[in-house]
Order: C-alpha cells, then sequence, then structure tokens
C-alpha cells in the first residue's frame, strides 16, 4: 500500500519538465488528458481564440518578431509592395523583380533554430511557420530523421540558400554537424548542461563560415529557464576556474610531471596499521574529535589492490553462496 502511494505521487523531475513545458507553449501540458483542458478550451473559445493561437505562446510571438528581424517571413509582404510600386505586370518588370528577390535572399540571414524535444519543433512548424509564416522555407533535424539522411539535410542545407531555417534538437543536430550556411542561432529551450548548448552554437563557428554569428536565447521572465540558465552560469564559472589558461595544455607542465603521467606505481597491501595509528592519534569512532581534514585522511586504510577486489566480488562466488541458501 505505501508503495503504491509513492508511485502516486509524482516525481520531482517529471514537475520540473512540466514547468519547462509551460515556459516552451501551453500545448504541450494542456492535452486532452489535462483535468483543466475543457475548461480552458472553452475559455479560449469565448476568446475566439485556441490553444495553437500565437497569443497564448509570448515564445512564439518572439521568435516571429526576431525572424521578421532577420528578414525571414516577411518575403510575400514585401514582394507584394514591390510589384504594386512597379505598377505594371510586363516582362521587365518580372525580370526585375526576380534580380530583387534574388539579393534579397542572398541578404538574409540563415538560421539555426535548437530546441530539446521534437515536441517544441512541431508546434514551431505547425502553429507559426504553416499558420502565419507561410513563406518560410525550413527543413528539420531530429530523432525522426534516419542518421543517414542527417548529412544529406545538412548539404542541402549549407548550399541552398533560399532554405531561410533549419529546426533542430540540440541531442541530435548539436553535435558533429557543419551548418556554416547558417549566421544566426536561436536557442528555444536551454539545457542544465552548459557543453550540450555551446556544442550547439559551434555548429555555425566551422571552418569555412566567413559571417559573423550572432546567438538569441528565448527566456520567459521570472520562470523555470531563469534558474536554468543561472546553472549554466555556474557550472561554466566553476569550469573556468579549474581549467583556466595556466593549466589548460602540457605547456603548464614540467617535465617530472609529464613524466610521472607515465609512471605506475606497484599496488601495494593494505594498511593494517592504519587503523591503530588513527586510534593512538586521538580519532574518535563517534564523530566526536575535532580532527582537521588531513588529519582524517591519514587514518584512511589505502585501497585495495586488483586481486583483493576480484576476490571480494567474485561472481561465481556470489552465486555459489545462493545456492547454498537454496
Amino acid at each position: 500500500e505505501e508503495e503504491s502511494k509513492a508511485r502516486a505521487v509524482p516525481h520531482v523531475f517529471q514537475a520540473l519538465q512540466y514547468l519547462r513545458k509551460v515556459c516552451n507553449h501551453p500545448a504541450l501540458v494542456l492535452t486532452p488528458k489535462h483535468p483543466l483542458y475543457a475548461q480552458v478550451t472553452a475559455d479560449l473559445a469565448a476568446r475566439n481564440a485556441d490553444l495553437h493561437s500565437l497569443d497564448i505562446a509570448p515564445k512564439m510571438q518572439a521568435l516571429k518578431e526576431l525572424l521578421n528581424q532577420c528578414g525571414i517571413g516577411t518575403t510575400g509582404a514585401n514582394t507584394q509592395s514591390l510589384m504594386a510600386s512597379k505598377g505594371g505586370s510586363g516582362n521587365s518588370d518580372q525580370l526585375l523583380l526576380e534580380e530583387d528577390s534574388l539579393d534579397a535572399v542572398s541578404a538574409s540571414h540563415r538560421v539555426l533554430i535548437f530546441c530539446q524535444h521534437k515536441e517544441m519543433i512541431e508546434r514551431i512548424e505547425q502553429d507559426l511557420f504553416q499558420r502565419h509564416m507561410p513563406s518560410v522555407t525550413y527543413m528539420r533535424v531530429d530523432g525522426t530523421v534516419e542518421a543517414r539522411r542527417r548529412q544529406e539535410i545538412v548539404t542541402r542545407f549549407n548550399s541552398d540558400p533560399s532554405i531561410d531555417c533549419l529546426l533542430l534538437t540540440t541531442h541530435v543536430g548539436g553535435l558533429g554537424l557543419n551548418l556554416t550556411g547558417a549566421d544566426t542561432v536561436i536557442f528555444v529551450e536551454h539545457d542544465y548542461n552548459p557543453s550540450m548548448d555551446l556544442q550547439a552554437m559551434d555548429r555555425a563557428h566551422r571552418l569555412g563560415q566567413t559571417r559573423v554569428v550572432n546567438v538569441y536565447r528565448l527566456i520567459t521572465r521570472n520562470t523555470l529557464e531563469e534558474k536554468i540558465m543561472g546553472l549554466q552560469a555556474f557550472k561554466l564559472h566553476m569550469a573556468n576556474t579549474i581549467v583556466n589558461q595556466q593549466n589548460a595544455g602540457l605547456a603548464s607542465m614540467n617535465t617530472d610531471q609529464l613524466l610521472d603521467l607515465f609512471n605506475v606505481s606497484p599496488p601495494t597491501a593494505p594498511s593494517s596499521t592504519a587503523s591503530r595509528d588513527a586510534s593512538a592519534n586521538g580519532t574518535s569512532t563517534n564523530g566526536g574529535g575535532a580532527k582537521s581534514i588531513s588529519k582524517a585522511l591519514e587514518g584512511l586504510e589505502e585501497l585495495w589492490d586488483t586481486s583483493q577486489y576480484e576476490e571480494e566480488y567474485n561472481l561465481d562466488t556470489f552465486i555459489s553462496s545462493l545456492q547454498q541458501q537454496q
């Protein structure tokens, strides 16, 4: 009965994942199984909206605005206004219009959009591109794309400047791909591990990149996402503190330190006098003695050698003991 109650209580990771989805898009959590689904959909219908409207998804609004600033998604409107300004439909006007559109394609930015989950990619694809930005040309690389087809998509994206965006998941598209065709990186979702996001940024910072690469993050204020970015900053600070310019390379090591890396000391037997020495020095077994860390470390026994581990954790011995118990 206690086990069933424990299973009924959601894990903290489930709660954190729920909060992250709420920050991204309400439709990710408000499924038909949600207890408030009927109430929320009814309230939205009264306002002539639904779960896929941009009005209830701030990140979608911010992404649309950012893409428009990059010159993406405004091609149709620009083309119509340009045709109206020409005031004619002759061959010369059509040729001039095609030249202007080609110049716009070559001058516009190209974007990598990174998400943590393919569900968010689907929301961007269906709720933003298909409903509000139909002129945007895009491709996607996530877990649903076969591994053998991923490089084919990357090659086409890099070689075809008419493709505006590439939608990727950080875990699939953030490692091992050369995406120098893009000059803008947008993170819609963020990883707890800063290295994952940094590797994703590096997809556009590869050999062959000739343009300045701009990186943007969409972060919902006063939410869990700010905590995640704080953890990223803390982890990066710790890594930079431990590994710095003074010890990042072999040049900072002297000859003795370098040779010591290849020196393997012979195994030693466990010390039988360590515990006696510790008790003689006044170490208390119940933790009452106030001793320094160095004194406490001196009282620790030495590690076992390989043969002792093999004897203690031998699988055959364990199986034979089970047979004896039966």
